[in-house]
């Protein structure tokens, strides 16, 4: 994986904020492998290169007792100007679906479960959403170390739309 850089310069109005998980192989694919195959299909949906954090392992937060550790990482990118929030959201889903990502927990009430691959839109261009498909910025996202951590190493001076303070005071708070 290459090294991780700094978004210089960079704008919440053209930056999207993705969030990457895994915890479950798919394939041939180890979770670290995933995440880096999803990287590279977010390239296709960016008018600039993607910035990739480095790799975060973290314990499952919600799931039971002995589910594998999570691979975690932020990309940070500029969306294809064809493509506004709920659109970009149905792209990360369609990889999300690629990678072998099903939803059971979904069908049977669960909130969490371990995952192939799961993408989180945190931000788009400063965009605020409310919609049943989408909330923008992500709701949790300043309560998750596993989101703040690898985006204060890409862009500590953020502000999520709506917050006082920068992605690298939320994650000293945590």
């Amino acid at each position: 994986m290459s090294s991780p850089r700094r978004i210089t310069p960079f704008s919440s109005q053209i930056h999207a904020v993705v969030a990457l998980g895994s915890n479950l192989g798919y394939g041939a694919l180890a979770p670290a492998a995933l995440v880096e195959a999803a990287v590279g299909r977010l390239q296709t949906l960016s008018a600039s290169p993607v910035q990739c954090s480095r790799h975060l392992l973290t314990k499952p937060e919600g799931l039971p007792h002995g589910a594998p550790d999570f691979c975690n990482a932020v990309a940070v990118f500029e969306p294809l100007d064809t493509l506004d929030a709920h659109a970009l959201l149905d792209r990360l889903l369609s990889i999300e679906e690629e990678f072998g990502r099903l939803r059971p927990a979904e069908l049977s009430g669960a909130r969490y479960a371990s995952r192939t691959l799961d993408l989180d839109l945190i931000c788009c261009r400063g965009e605020r959403v409310d919609s049943p498909r989408l909330q923008l910025p992500h709701p949790r996202a300043a309560q998750r170390r596993f989101v703040l951590e690898p985006l204060a190493e890409l862009w500590p001076d953020l502000v999520l739309p709506g917050a006082s303070a920068s992605v690298a005071s939320l994650l000293a708070a945590l």
